[in-house]
């Protein structure tokens, strides 16, 4: 029987969102391809060290070892490498005890046609080129940004923090505030509060992190003392009365979340500082993802092919 990735929760992952590739990418920037096949050669059992999205690939994984039976996570491989110079990254992989099994290996080729192949709700990559690329092509797809935030290995728990506008849902709100400013925004979402957002472009991982936390309701109402693992957060820019048309839209799509936060152009930074989520994903860079990543992974979401820079 094949194996069903259509049921499951589906990342797929750039080396350079798993691993910091600093080193070997500067060899391919200054020497060129030859240089950088024989350089993964020679380093091939040369570990990586952990990388920005690491600690949110890693609990992710987690989830399974808690759901055995349905297994329900799956993460991917999409690299741009040969299977020769990408042995490295399994090498690496199966030091830390990741089970990534599937990937998809192009050989210079872009890998993201392979998405809906391997069902995947969410491209990762540090890449700001690649990121857009699969953006234009229609997929969800976040660029990883650099953080200063530190992991603690202890903690079992994974948290992951969205923004709502331009992410969860579509941005037709911030288009509003950004041509007519605050006020009409406010005006246009009391009218439309009763009215749902369309989905944004992690609207589906949302959904599927949201199964997950079903899931945990399931089994704490079943197992008297079980702890919940999974822990999922909006962080967003909007206040009263915006706040009406996220919770219409939430019910409307079925979809509970553990905590949200409506700050009213507060800086997101003084939230994540405490909630300290693994990942959080956000539209804008500035000023938003500029101050998170000092304390949380952070992704940056394009919208129809947008520049982190």
């Amino acid at each position: 029987m094949a194996f069903r990735i259509e049921d499951k929760l589906v990342i797929g992952v750039a080396s350079s969102a798993l691993f910091e590739l600093d080193e070997a990418d500067a060899v391919f920037r200054e020497k060129g391809l030859a240089a950088y096949r024989a350089y993964q050669l020679e380093h091939q059992h040369d570990i990586f060290r952990k990388g920005v999205a690491f600690p949110f690939i890693k609990r992710l994984l987690a989830m399974n070892k808690y759901y055995p039976d349905s297994q329900p996570v799956e993460v991917v491989l999409l690299s741009h490498n040969d299977p020769d110079t990408g042995q490295r990254v399994f090498n690496s992989i199966q030091h830390y005890n990741l089970n990534i099994t599937r990937a998809a290996f192009t050989t210079g080729d872009s890998p993201f046609k392979y998405i809906p192949a391997y069902n995947v709700s969410l491209f990762l990559s540090a890449n700001a080129a690649d990121v857009r690329q699969a953006n234009i092509e229609g997929y969800a797809a976040g660029q990883v940004l650099a953080s200063t935030a530190e992991d603690d290995e202890n903690d079992e728990e994974l948290r992951i923090s969205f923004d709502f506008d331009g992410v969860i849902a579509d941005d037709s709100a911030e288009y509003v505030y950004k041509d007519a400013g605050i006020d009409r925004f406010y005006e246009t979402e009391k009218a439309r509060a009763a009215i749902p957002h369309s989905p944004g472009p992690l609207a589906d991982l949302f959904a599927k992190l949201a199964k997950l936390r079903d899931l945990e309701d399931e089994r704490e109402q079943n197992e008297p003392g079980y702890k919940r693992h999974l822990k999922t957060a909006i962080v967003t820019a909007r206040s009263a009365p915006a706040q009406e048309r996220v919770v219409t839209t939430l019910r409307a799509w079925n979809i509970k979340v553990d905590q949200t936060f409506f700050l009213g152009g507060m800086d997101k930074g003084r939230i994540l500082a405490i909630l300290k989520p693994h990942i959080f994903f956000d539209d804008q860079v500035d000023p938003h993802l500029t101050s998170a990543s000092h304390y949380t992974p952070s992704v940056y979401i394009p919208i129809n092919g947008g520049r982190a820079d």
